[in-house]
């Protein structure tokens, strides 16, 4: 038999490796555990530090960065019971307490509740000042808090009654919010055609200059009244009566003096 060039057998010991799977690729996943640590004490260093920063990483699986667990001989602090915590100063003036209706309880009962009128009228509001609607709103907004805590205490607790009553009392409370709102809108528009009526007045300044209204015609009528109200005066100094146009004055013939002088009366 004639042996066989060097080059061709390693060709076919090659093949027959490829054939028998022994130059298969490895399809197993790379193993990501981390090395077990030895427990150690502070302070000091670690004996079996590893010194591999990102051990325990993986970019395919997407593994997050790992957490070290340390464990010191400290003692962990422990509870303190329930009955030995300082008591809790809180301000009794607090504004938080206007959100419940009564500090005993966290809700009304439905007796309580129920106990309403009804809510105001627009016509009623229309005689109130800015001020009075002012507080009648902020005062239906700390109602209307108070009716969500003790419903939201309500739900909490689970304790099944006084939903209908809460119900109906916020809706008298929103309708007095609503003519809060109505009667507000109203003095509005009633404003906004004000301030379109001033824009064409003279009499009224807009520019924030100088006084916001000047009557000038009523100036004027006042000067030509106290003009004709001053009386005249003649060249010697005295006062001279001036009698209105088309007014007759009568005068009484005693008193106008004669052409003739009088003589002198007999001297006795």
């Amino acid at each position: 038999m004639a042996a066989m060039p060097l080059r061709a057998g390693r060709q076919a010991t090659t093949g027959a490796c490829q054939s028998i799977g022994v130059n298969k690729q490895q399809t197993a996943s790379l193993s990501t555990t981390a090395a077990l640590w030895k427990r150690h004490v502070y302070k000091g260093a670690r004996d079996n530090a590893d010194h591999s920063k990102n051990r325990g990483e993986s970019a395919l699986r997407r593994t997050g960065t790992r957490w070290r667990l340390s464990m010191s001989d400290e003692p962990l602090p422990k509870p303190v019971p329930r009955d030995q915590l300082p008591p809790i100063e809180t301000d009794p003036n607090h504004g938080l307490w206007e959100f419940f209706a009564n500090r005993k309880t966290v809700a009304n009962p439905p007796t309580e509740d129920a106990k309403h009128g009804r809510s105001w009228t627009v016509e009623e509001l229309r005689h109130k000042s800015w001020d009075d609607l002012h507080r009648l709103w902020w005062v239906c907004v700390k109602e209307r808090n108070r009716i969500a805590t003790a419903n939201w205490e309500r739900n909490k607790s689970k304790l099944g009654f006084g939903e209908s009553e809460a119900r109906e009392r916020d809706m008298m409370v929103r309708g007095t919010m609503k003519a809060i709102k109505h009667v507000l809108t109203e003095r509005y528009y009633a404003w906004e055609d004000a301030v379109k009526l001033a824009e064409k007045d003279p009499e009224v300044n807009l520019s924030g200059d100088g006084p916001t209204f000047t009557p000038r015609e009523f100036f004027e009528e006042d000067q030509e009244a106290a003009a004709l109200e001053e009386p005249a005066v003649s060249p010697m100094g005295e006062a001279v009566e001036q009698t209105e146009p088309g007014t007759g004055a009568t005068l009484d013939p005693a008193t106008i003096p004669s052409s003739k002088p009088q003589s002198e009366a007999p001297r006795i």
